[in-house]
C-alpha cells in the first residue's frame, strides 16, 4: 500500500520503478509539441531560415543572376577598395563603440549610486534611446555642421580657440597687383626690394572685409625719422573709384595692428606693429638693406572650427553620436546588476580597509563581470550591422571613409551599380562575422542555466 501511495505521489516527470523508464510529460503524444511549435517554426524559416539560403545561392551568381561564378564575389570583398574600407572601419567599430560605451555605462551606474539626483541623471542618460537612429543621424548631422553658428560642436570649438588665440587682423587680405610686395610662400608677403632710411616703405594692401576697418582712421603718409625706416600700411582703395594706386588718397583707411618684419637672409631683425594711422617704424641700424615682410599670421582665415565631417575624423565623430544613444542602455543594465550586489561584500572590503578605487577594481568589477559581459556582447552584435548613423551623418565626400559593410552592402545591392550577387556576398560574410560573437552569448547562457 505505501508503495503504491509513494508512486502516485512521484512528480510526473519521475522514473517508472515498473517500467524503469522517464514517463513522457505529454502523455505518448509528441505530436501535441509539433503542433504548439510548427507556427514558429513556419515564422522562423520564412523570415530567417529562407533568407540565409537564398543569400548563399545568390552570392555564387554574377550581377545579372543567371551566370554561376562560384567564389568570385567573396574573392572581391578582399579586393576591392572600398570594401576592404568598410571593413577596417567595422573593425573599429566593434572594438571602440562597444567598450567605450560599456565603461561610459560603468562610470555612470557606479557613480549615481550614491547621489540623490542619480534617478534624474539615469533619466537624461538614458532618454536617446527613445528616438530612433534615423532621428538621432540627422540631430549630430547638425552638431557636426561645418558652421559655427549652425553646428554645437564647432560653436564649442571656436568659442574656445578665440579665448585662447587672438584673431587675425585682416584675414584674407592681399597686396595690390603690381606692387612691390609679393607672396613669399605660407600666407606670408615680402618685399622684393630691400629699405633704406631715405626712403619710406609702404604697404599697400587690398582686399579687406569691411568689417574689419570699422573705426578705422585715414592713413597717413609716414615722414621721415632719424635712425628709424618708416613707412605706412593702408587699403588701397578709394570708395567710389578714382584713387590712384600706391597713393595714399583721402579717405582711404589705415590698417592699424599688423605685425611688420625686416628679414635678412631669412632670419628676422627687426619687427615693428602699425599704429592706428598705419603708420610703423624700425630701428635703421638693423633693418638697413633687409626686406620688410608682413607674416601669414596677419591674414589667416577666421578658425571655424574641425571639420568633424572629413575624411580624417568621420568615424569617430559617428561613433560619438552611437556612445551618445548606447550608454545609456548600458548603464541601465549594470546599475540593475550593481542592485542586486550583496552589500556585505562591499562592507567587509571596507573594514579591511580598502579603500573606493580598490573596491571598484578588485570587488564591484568581478561581481558585475557577467552583466559587463552582457552588454559588451550585444552591443558588439549590434555595430556589426551599423547602418542608419552612417547612412544619415555622413556627406557624400566623407562616404567613402566612414563605410561600414552594412552600407556597402546597401549600395552593392541597390546603389548606382547594382550587384545583387556581390550585396549577397556581403551579407553572408557579415553573418559570419556575428556568428562567433552569438556563439560566445550562447555559451555564456548556458553557463548561467548551469548555476
Amino acid at each position: 500500500m505505501s508503495d503504491v501511495q509513494s508512486g502516485a505521489d512521484a512528480p510526473a516527470g519521475a522514473v517508472d520503478g515498473r517500467a524503469g523508464k522517464r514517463r513522457n510529460p505529454l502523455g505518448g503524444r509528441p505530436w501535441v509539441a509539433a503542433a504548439f511549435l510548427l507556427p514558429a517554426l513556419v515564422l522562423l524559416g520564412a523570415l530567417v531560415g529562407y533568407p540565409i539560403v537564398f543569400s548563399v545561392y545568390r552570392s555564387l551568381f554574377d550581377a545579372s543572376g543567371h551566370g554561376f561564378v562560384g567564389l568570385d564575389n567573396y574573392g572581391e570583398l578582399f579586393s576591392d577598395d572600398g570594401i576592404r574600407t568598410a571593413l577596417k572601419n567595422n573593425i573599429v567599430w566593434v572594438v571602440v563603440a562597444p567598450t567605450v560605451s560599456t565603461a561610459l555605462g560603468l562610470i555612470f551606474a557606479v557613480l549615481t549610486e550614491r547621489v540623490r539626483w542619480g534617478t534624474a541623471f539615469k533619466l537624461v542618460v538614458f532618454m536617446p534611446m527613445a528616438i530612433s537612429m534615423l532621428a538621432a543621424g540627422i540631430i549630430f548631422r547638425l552638431v557636426y555642421d561645418q558652421a559655427p553658428e549652425r553646428g554645437v560642436a564647432n560653436a564649442v570649438a571656436v568659442a574656445v580657440h578665440d579665448t585662447f588665440a587672438d584673431p587675425a587682423p585682416f584675414p584674407g587680405a592681399k597686396p595690390r597687383p603690381n606692387a612691390d610686395l609679393k607672396a613669399s610662400g605660407g600666407g606670408a608677403f615680402t618685399t622684393r626690394s630691400a629699405v633704406s632710411a631715405a626712403s619710406p616703405a609702404n604697404l599697400p594692401l587690398v582686399a579687406v572685409q569691411p568689417d574689419d576697418l570699422r573705426g578705422a582712421r585715414q592713413a597717413v603718409a609716414a615722414g621721415p625719422r632719424p635712425g628709424m625706416i618708416t613707412g605706412t600700411a593702408w587699403l588701397d582703395f578709394t570708395r567710389g573709384g578714382g584713387g590712384r594706386a600706391g597713393v595714399i588718397d583721402p579717405g582711404e583707411k589705415a590698417l592699424a595692428g599688423l605685425t611688420v618684419e625686416a628679414v635678412k637672409d631669412g632670419r628676422v631683425v627687426a619687427s615693428a606693429t602699425t599704429a592706428a594711422d598705419g603708420t610703423y617704424a624700425l630701428p635703421a641700424d638693423r633693418a638697413e638693406g633687409a626686406r620688410i615682410r608682413l607674416p601669414a599670421a596677419n591674414f589667416a582665415a577666421a578658425y571655424h572650427g574641425v571639420t568633424w565631417l572629413g575624411p580624417a575624423l568621420v568615424t569617430p565623430a559617428i561613433i560619438g553620436s552611437y556612445v551618445w544613444m548606447w550608454a545609456g542602455f548600458a548603464m541601465v543594465l549594470i546599475a540593475a546588476g550593481l542592485a542586486g550586489m550583496p552589500r556585505e561584500l562591499l562592507e567587509a572590503a571596507r573594514v579591511d580597509g580598502a579603500n573606493e578605487w580598490q573596491i571598484f577594481r578588485r570587488v564591484t568589477v568581478p561581481l558585475l563581470a557577467p552583466v559587463l559581459v552582457v552588454v559588451l556582447v550585444t552591443l558588439m552584435i549590434n555595430v556589426l550591422k551599423i547602418f542608419d548613423l552612417v547612412y544619415i551623418i555622413a556627406p557624400g565626400s566623407s562616404v567613402r571613409s566612414a563605410n561600414v559593410l552594412a552600407l556597402q552592402l546597401f549600395q552593392s545591392s541597390f546603389g548606382t551599380d547594382v550587384d545583387e550577387g556581390l550585396g549577397s556576398a556581403i551579407a553572408v560574410f557579415l553573418l559570419l562575422l556575428v556568428m562567433p560573437v552569438m556563439y560566445v552569448n550562447l555559451r555564456r547562457i548556458q553557463k548561467e542555466r548551469r548555476r
